[in-house]
């Protein structure tokens, strides 16, 4: 698993109609863009270090380094 700042984790439920729960992606702790990840969670708010299990997949963005705030 790979990301980068901005990306968008995905954690697929492991039951059938089960949530799905996503956040931003907001640092990467490990090593070449590998977890773990500090995320914030878009259905509470709530920022956590987390390591993905195989239920998780990684939405990339593009990113305008350019860009500024």
């Amino acid at each position: 698993m790979h990301a980068t700042t901005g990306d968008r984790l995905v954690v697929h439920s492991m039951h059938v109609d089960g949530p799905v729960r996503d956040g931003e992606i907001l640092e990467v702790k490990g090593a070449d863009g590998h977890p773990p990840y500090r995320v914030r969670w878009s259905d509470t708010g709530h920022e956590a270090l987390v390591y993905p299990g195989p239920d998780a997949v990684v939405q990339h963005f593009e990113h305008d380094e350019t860009a500024s705030s």
